[in-house]
């Protein structure tokens, strides 16, 4: 028993895998936040654009 309990606070083989879940779990969060800010400013570009590459007297809405 006691050999059990040290071997769980000795082992560290996912260790790494851990860290890496965290590091993705928190760039995530990042970009969930940094869209929300600049949503409409991206959202504005991209009609412009799509705007400017129309062709003219192209019917539709947008």
């Amino acid at each position: 028993m006691k050999e059990m309990v040290k071997r769980f606070f000795t082992e560290e083989s996912g260790q790494g895998m851990t860290e890496y879940a965290l590091i993705l779990a928190l760039v995530s969060i990042i970009a969930i936040v940094a869209l929300g800010f600049l949503g409409d400013e991206i959202k504005t570009v991209f009609e412009n654009i799509t705007t400017k590459l129309k062709p003219e007297g192209a019917g539709g809405t947008t």
